[in-house]
């Protein structure tokens, strides 16, 4: 029998010492967390706009924009997204429960996917917004049982490109990647990232936006391991698919990037959870990764690109 393998102790991925930089004390409104939020660099300002989830102490749910300057330090807007209440689909299939936004930017049009929850499970919803101020509706974009859906921020051989999270028929989940010809109808859907027996065999879905490198597209997702048969613990992972296939995986880090150590990330309205939906990289090669702590509190870390695209290949 082979020996387990060793992975060396280095931190590639650097929790920001001032976390969490979001909490519900920051809210406008009275809420029992922020977290899992979408984050995007403004093309045009060079300033950063967080899409927030934000949960209300009733339950319900906000898709709630945040500003700032330097990407670290944010202030919630005024006003939540306003969302097409007088649309009797949309009501019907969201039922109040919309979350976990992840923002794209394509050709200079910027793209809202976030998962819509109600009593016929979970789709995803599309918006878009031109200056990040005004969004507009688009439509469900996904059949039903489907959340985690993130953009690819340029077509792939001339359509547009989408990985997902369905519930898979073994119940363990796992990502797609999907494509469309106007973001509306999706097809030739094929399957991504399988499970991992070693940290994350329960569900494996699609993080932040897609980054594009001269290696292939570098994907950061996340991975579920279950612990004394009942509680989920959510980690991070990196891997790299083809430019061309997405379909297909190139490499990918035999162990997690981020899990939860830190009190804000092991207790809160769930436990032990580092789970992101947005990253921004740098001119400097720095990624800021935004991840949610504890389904409570939003929280950032920093990675170096290099680093990340070695570990896909090394760790």
């Amino acid at each position: 029998m082979p020996q387990p393998q060793m992975y060396p102790k280095t931190d590639i991925v650097k929790r920001y010492e001032g976390n969490p930089i979001l909490t519900a004390a920051d809210a406008p409104v009275a809420c029992r967390g922020i977290y899992n939020s979408g984050c995007i660099k403004n093309q045009k300002t060079g300033t950063y706009v967080m899409i927030c989830r934000l949960e209300t102490v009733a339950m319900k749910q906000f898709l709630w924009p945040a500003d700032s300057d330097d990407g670290i330090h944010f202030n919630l807007r005024k006003e939540p997204i306003k969302m097409p209440v007088d649309n009797p689909a949309f009501l019907e299939y969201t039922g109040g429960m919309y979350y976990d936004p992840r923002v794209t930017c394509i050709e200079g049009t910027y793209y809202l996917v976030f998962a819509c929850h109600s009593g016929h499970t979970c789709r995803l919803g599309l918006m878009k917004s031109k200056d990040l101020e005004q969004f507009e509706w688009m439509g469900f974009i996904s059949s039903v049982d489907n959340r985690n859906g993130v953009l690819f921020p340029e077509k792939i051989n001339g359509r547009y490109a989408r990985l997902d999270r369905p519930n898979t028929s073994d119940g363990r989940a796992y990502t797609w990647v999907s494509y469309s010809p106007d973001l509306l109808y999706w097809g030739d859907s094929r399957h991504v990232l399988m499970t991992q027996d070693e940290w994350g065999w329960k569900k494996n879905g699609p993080a932040a936006v897609p980054i594009k490198t001269d290696k292939g597209w570098l994907v950061i997702y996340h991975a579920v391991n279950v612990m004394c048969g009942a509680q989920y613990v959510y980690h991070l992972g990196v891997a790299m698919l083809d430019l061309k296939d997405p379909s297909k995986v190139l490499a990918r880090a035999k162990a997690p990037i981020l899990s939860p150590e830190t009190p804000y990330e092991r207790v809160g309205l769930a436990y032990s959870v580092v789970f992101s939906a947005g990253a921004v990289v740098e001119d400097s090669g720095e990624v800021k990764i935004y991840y949610g702590g504890a389904d409570t509190v939003q929280c950032l870390a920093t990675a170096r690109l290099e680093d990340l695209i070695d570990a896909c290949y090394n760790r």
